[in-house]
């Protein structure tokens, strides 16, 4: 069997790691404890020491002088400029995606749409508990409507703000719900885009985006 190397241990905790960090799995402004990660991925300190490293470039994790690391804090300001540009970025991006999509990316638009659609939102069990299959279902109506745009660079910076933002999402979702119909938000974007709508397409996917921050606000008041 093939020997797992420093490496691959280390791109393995990073990945984990990024996950839960996104997730909210590990809150914002968490001490991040070494050891006790290491118990948790199954690893060593070592890898555990170099992927928080890594993550401390890209901004989820920080440094503390001589005391380790901690997840990074979550405010509310950060998340007002992370929205503003997302909404700056994605209308370049969508309206792109309009001006250039063809048939086959509207059926995956349509199909994205339906799926998202057809997934409850929470789990069996527990309707304020997220849905894993709703959020992969959420993940490819978002990347749906971007596809068509033919530039890769700006889908892979609108695919990172993306990812920052799902940390204040995780945060956002233990206030939204039920009050928020995230479903009808949904349904109109995609009608204004398969419409070929780029106005009404982004000033939705723009205030879809803001819904968000509102409840963020509330959340960080808790």
């Amino acid at each position: 069997m093939q020997a797992i190397t420093d490496d691959s241990l280390t791109s393995q905790v990073h990945r984990r790691l990024r996950a839960d960090l996104l997730r909210g799995v590990l809150a914002p402004g968490a001490k991040l404890k070494v050891q006790a990660l290491a118990a948790s991925y199954g690893a060593g300190a070592s890898p555990v020491r170099e992927a928080l490293s890594s993550l401390a470039a890209e901004g989820l994790v920080e440094r503390l002088d001589q005391r380790g690391f901690r997840a990074a804090p979550a405010t509310v300001a950060d998340f007002d400029e992370l929205v503003l540009a997302r909404c700056l970025l994605e209308e370049v991006v969508l309206r792109e995606s309009l001006r250039a999509g063809d048939t086959a990316w509207e059926e995956a638009l349509v199909l994205a749409r339906w799926r998202l659609l057809r997934t409850p939102r929470s789990a069996a069990a527990d309707r304020f508990a997220d849905n894993p299959a709703w959020e992969v279902a959420h993940l490819a109506f978002h990347q749906a409507l971007l596809a068509a745009c033919p530039s890769p660079t700006l889908r892979a910076m609108a695919e990172t703000l993306r990812e920052r933002a799902e940390r204040y999402r995780s945060l956002a979702n233990s206030v939204a719900y039920p009050g928020r119909d995230i479903a009808e938000e949904h349904e109109g974007i995609a009608e204004a885009a398969l419409a070929r709508d780029a106005a009404l397409a982004v000033a939705l996917l723009a205030g879809h985006y803001r819904s968000t921050a509102g409840f963020l606000r509330a959340a960080l008041r808790v």
